[in-house]
């Protein structure tokens, strides 16, 4: 279905899983656990910081922002994911599809810019002890936090405006069970050049030099570590980056395959499209609360004195 002026589709059709349609039913089970963690598990995180005075540092101000994100990711694609499953609902409207990747590509761009955040706050921290809370004080985190959203919803403002000025024609099938730039890009018959450049120098730009530098963060962080009097302490330092570098990982490995599966992976089979796609949307929101939870002993502490009171 066309719009005379724009040559617009009323909407898209939203694939699952391909080769596995009679099983969603079965599938979406795990995509239920997963999605359940992720809004349980960020809720849980937030909850325990905000009633925890002593969590109220720098590092912990900078998870939140992350558990906040993560939240956002899940609510994002939940509706599309398990309606797809669920009850087989393919289609979104055309103005939905372009709202929900907005917040998508927003909320991965955050995340980031969150995740490079931490990587400074680990260095200052490890580098800097003394100096660490006059540096990042409170104000000062509040600042980052609003100069890392400002930067996202800015930078890829263009972003629906570019795609909306595109004339779409033939079959109109998503790859994922939600709407992603350059998924919607390739479905035009229209020259998406611009498009291709825009996306590339913004995702350089942000994710790629959010990237490189928190390479950077760590191989000073290294450096620092490798100086310490003792092997105690230099363990001890590391142990504090631990769950960063597993957030890291779980964020940026996934993101980096969709990124080139697109662009450059025309002969990859669609299941691996769509399985690198739910990796890098569904599994870091679940992953990073039960890694901060295992990984640090004060939300450790925290959450069992929370859970004790609520028992007894």
């Amino acid at each position: 279905e066309f719009n005379g002026s724009f040559h617009q589709p009323s909407a898209f059709l939203m694939l699952g899983i391909p080769g596995l349609e009679a099983l969603h039913p079965w599938i979406s089970i795990p995509f239920c656990a997963l999605y359940l963690t992720a809004l349980l598990g960020n809720c849980t995180i937030l909850f325990i910081i905000k009633k925890t005075q002593s969590l109220h540092e720098p590092m912990y101000y900078f998870l939140c922002m992350l558990a906040l994100t993560d939240l956002g990711l899940a609510l994002c694609t939940l509706p599309t994911t398990l309606g797809l499953f669920w009850f087989n609902r393919r289609r979104i409207g055309f103005d939905e599809c372009l709202a929900q990747m907005y917040f998508i590509h927003i909320l991965s761009f955050i995340e980031s810019s969150v995740l490079l955040a931490m990587a400074f706050d680990r260095f200052i921290a490890i580098s800097r002890p003394l100096r660490h809370p006059s540096i990042l004080t409170k104000a000062t985190v509040t600042k980052i936090g609003l100069a890392i959203v400002l930067r996202g919803m800015v930078s890829l403002l263009p972003l629906p405006f570019l795609l909306k000025r595109l004339t779409y024609c033939g079959k109109m099938e998503l790859s994922h069970s939600f709407c992603f730039h350059p998924d919607i890009m390739n479905l035009a018959c229209a020259d998406i050049k611009v498009n291709v450049f825009y996306g590339m120098i913004i995702l350089l730009s942000t994710v790629g030099m959010d990237f490189i530098f928190i390479v950077l963060s760590y191989i000073l962080i290294i450096k620092t570590v490798v100086s310490l009097a003792t092997r105690e302490e230099c363990l001890k330092a590391l142990n504090t980056c631990v769950s960063h570098i597993c957030a890291v990982l779980v964020f940026f490995i996934p993101m980096i395959g969709l990124s080139m599966i697109h662009r450059f992976g025309k002969n990859v089979p669609p299941l691996v499209n769509t399985l690198v796609a739910y990796t890098y949307l569904v599994i870091p929101p679940a992953l990073n609360p039960v890694i901060y939870s295992i990984k640090s002993s004060h939300i450790r502490e925290a959450l069992l004195r929370a859970l004790c009171r609520k028992s007894g």
